[in-house]
């Protein structure tokens, strides 16, 4: 009987071994090694100590490119504008992150579900458990875009830490020889994905404390980028008044009693005069502007 991890070795062992599989190349910025050794000898406090100390430098790192990231959401904004929509698409956690921040898009701005897709290599059932081989299929992105009948009035962005998934550098190659424009973002300089875009955005945080796991600071530095690009979006739609969400969906008790506070403060009026224009007009900003 063959073990779970047997099994692994011995297809890791068949796919080395089949016809056209890469040459391995030189470890990139986000593989290469820890500048911590021996992680299993550390106490608890010092292990956390040290991962916080890694964090601390992502938003540096974010900062030095949002010229990059300014250049990419200026494209967006106009695109969504005249009615064009925002994909992004991934493998792994770079793809989890596009969705999650995708899904996170109507009930904040109000906006109609699919305005902002987020797709991951291997489908749904990926962003609950690996899919093998998923992100190894180049041509598979476009084919995901086409069901949603992606066209030139969109924008397309590939998210990648490697910036070498072939799932999302086939996509944007894809999408950008059909006239879509493009833009990617990745943790490492000088990728395969960063020449296939338009807009390219590279935010380069430095080895993992966790050698080669991208899901630490490079998938924080993604994070944060994807909360500008869309957050910047949704002001250029005139989605946030002043500093509120008066577009959010009012799904639960907490929205509403939110809601509710964003009408007293905008008005100066008092919680029942507030409560009572919400339930009246069942939107914030629709509440507001009957007093105008």
């Amino acid at each position: 009987m063959i073990l779970n991890s047997e099994c692994r070795t011995l297809n890791l062992e068949l796919l080395t071994k089949t016809p056209g599989y890469p040459t391995p190349i030189p470890l990139s910025t986000t593989e290469s090694s820890s500048n911590y050794n021996q992680l299993e000898n550390m106490g608890l406090s010092e292990l956390l100590t040290n991962i916080n100390r890694e964090d601390s430098g992502v938003p540096l790192a974010v900062e030095k490119i949002i010229p990059k990231i300014q250049a990419l959401v200026e494209v967006i904004g106009e695109k969504m504008k005249t009615g064009g929509r925002l994909f992004y698409i991934g493998a792994g956690t770079s793809g989890r992150l596009g969705i999650l921040d995708a899904s996170e898009i109507p009930p904040t701005y109000g906006v109609p579900q699919g305005k902002v897709i987020g797709l991951i290599a291997g489908g749904d059932m990926a962003i609950r458990e690996a899919v093998e081989n998923a992100e190894d299929d180049a041509s598979q992105a476009w084919k995901d875009l086409l069901k949603h009948s992606i066209s030139e009035n969109d924008v397309l962005v590939g998210i990648a830490a490697s910036g070498r998934t072939p799932y999302v550098i086939g996509g944007v190659r894809a999408a950008r020889e059909n006239g879509i424009i493009t833009g990617c973002i990745t943790c490492n300089t000088g990728s395969e994905l960063a020449a296939s875009v338009d807009y390219p955005i590279e935010v380069v945080v430095g080895p993992e404390f966790v050698t080669g796991s991208t899901r630490m600071k490079a998938g924080t530095a993604q994070k944060l980028v994807l909360n500008m690009i869309s957050t910047a979006a949704m002001i250029q739609l005139g989605r946030v008044k002043g500093n509120k969400m008066v577009d959010m969906q009012l799904t639960n008790h907490k929205l509403v009693n939110r809601g509710v506070k964003m009408i007293m403060d905008e008005l100066k009026v008092s919680e029942q005069e507030a409560s009572d224009l919400l339930s009246r007009f069942g939107n914030v900003r629709k509440a507001i502007e009957s007093k105008r």
